[in-house]
C-alpha cells in the first residue's frame, strides 16, 4: 500500500495517518508494523518503493521511522502488510470450552494451567494454539504472537475470556477495556478475615524493585483500582467478589497480598502453609460484561467455580459446620 500525504494530514503521527486509511488495522497493529520495519517514508519527489512481501517496507537509504514521526505535505508513506508465519504458531487441537462465538468474537473459560500465548519458557500449548486450530482465519489479527488476544488471564487463573475474531473486534473490545466500559468480576478465596463488607483498592502497581519478576505496589507504578464485595468469610479466610477497573499484571493478587490477604494457592504473593488442597492461586473470572464491538448487542457471561476452588470452599464449610457442632 502507499499512500500520499496531503497538506490535510501533514503534521499528523505516522500511526494516526495510516490508521486513519486502514481502518481494518489497530492502531497497536499498526506501530508493531513500524517498528518491525513494514512502513517507509519516502521524501517528496522521491519514488515510492513497492516492497515484496514478508521483506520489510524500508528502502536501504531510508531510515526507519518510528510511530510518533510526523508526516510532511508530499510525502509518500509504504506500508507492507508481512503474511503471517505459520511456522512459529501451529494451531494444535487442544480442547475449548466455548461459551459463546459468532463470526467476531469467541468467549472461553479457561482451564487452570493454560497460559493464554507463547512467551519465554513456553512456545506450544497455550490458548492461543488452541484458538488457531478452531479459527483458521485468525493469524493476522493483531499481531503474530497473540493473535485476536484482547485481555489475558495468568496461567493458573481460570474463567472467561474473550478472543477477537476480526480486526473490527479487536479494536472495539480493545477500546471498551481502555475506556473502562467492559465489566470483569473475579472470585477470589483470600487468607485471613476480610472485616470490610466492600471496599476500593486504589494503589498504583509496578515492577518490584527487589524482585523484577513480580509486581508491587509502588508510588511510580501506574494507577490500579480493584472493588472488592465479601461474599462468604470462613475462622481464617474469605471468599471475595472482584471487579477489575483497570487492568495491571498480576492486579488483584498484588492488591490482595497489600492489603494484607494474599489469595490462597499464590506462590508469587501469597506463599502460606494451609491451602485447603488447591495447588494454584483461588482466582477465577466467572462474569464478563461487555457490549458486542459490531452488533452493538449487550452481552454477560457467567461460569461457575471450578472443582478445585469448590473443594476448598466445601473443606472451609464442612470444617465451620464441625467447629459449630463442638461449641
Amino acid at each position: 500500500y502507499t499512500f500520499l500525504v496531503e497538506a490535510s494530514s501533514a503534521g499528523r503521527r505516522l500511526d494516526v495517518f495510516l490508521a486513519d486509511r486502514m481502518p481494518e488495522l489497530s492502531r497497536a497493529r499498526l506501530q508493531a508494523l513500524i517498528h518491525a520495519g513494514h512502513v517507509a517514508v519516502v521524501p517528496p519527489g522521491g519514488k515510492p518503493d513497492t516492497p515484496r512481501v514478508g521483506e520489510p517496507a524500508v528502502p536501504p537509504a531510508t531510515p526507519r521511522p518510528k510511530p510518533s514521526y510526523r508526516v510532511r505535505i508530499g510525502e509518500h508513506v509504504t506500508l507492507d502488510i508481512p503474511e503471517a508465519e505459520p511456522a512459529m504458531l501451529r494451531p494444535e487441537p487442544i480442547p475449548l470450552d466455548i461459551v459463546f462465538e459468532d463470526e467476531h468474537l469467541l468467549v472461553v473459560n479457561k482451564p487452570a494451567g493454560l497460559t493464554v500465548h507463547p512467551g519465554a519458557g513456553r512456545v506450544t500449548g497455550t490458548l492461543v494454539h488452541a484458538v488457531l486450530s478452531h479459527c483458521p482465519d485468525l493469524p493476522g489479527i493483531g499481531g503474530e504472537q497473540r493473535p485476536g488476544i484482547v485481555h489475558r488471564l495468568d496461567k493458573d487463573t481460570s474463567g472467561l475470556m474473550v478472543v477477537a475474531k476480526t480486526e473490527a473486534a479487536l479494536r472495539g473490545l480493545q477500546a471498551q477495556l481502555a475506556a473502562r466500559r467492559a465489566r470483569r468480576e473475579y472470585l477470589a478465596l483470600v487468607h485471613g478475615v476480610v472485616r470490610r463488607a466492600e471496599g476500593t483498592i486504589d494503589a498504583p502497581i509496578g515492577r518490584d524493585p527487589r524482585h523484577r519478576t513480580r509486581m508491587a505496589v509502588v508510588p511510580s507504578g501506574r494507577r490500579a483500582v480493584t472493588h472488592f464485595r465479601v461474599v462468604e468469610r470462613f475462622k481464617d479466610a474469605t471468599l471475595l467478589d472482584v471487579r477489575l477497573e483497570t487492568g495491571r499484571t498480576h492486579q488483584i493478587r498484588v492488591h490482595c497480598a497489600w492489603l494484607g490477604h494474599p489469595v490462597v494457592g499464590d506462590p508469587a504473593y501469597g506463599r502460606r502453609p494451609t491451602t485447603w488442597g488447591l495447588r494454584r492461586q483461588a482466582l477465577h473470572a466467572h462474569r464478563l460484561a461487555f457490549t458486542h464491538p459490531v452488533t452493538a448487542a449487550s452481552l454477560q457471561f457467567a461460569v461457575p467455580l471450578p472443582a478445585d476452588i469448590e473443594a476448598a470452599l466445601r473443606a472451609l464449610r464442612a470444617r465451620a459446620t464441625a467447629e459449630a457442632d463442638l461449641a
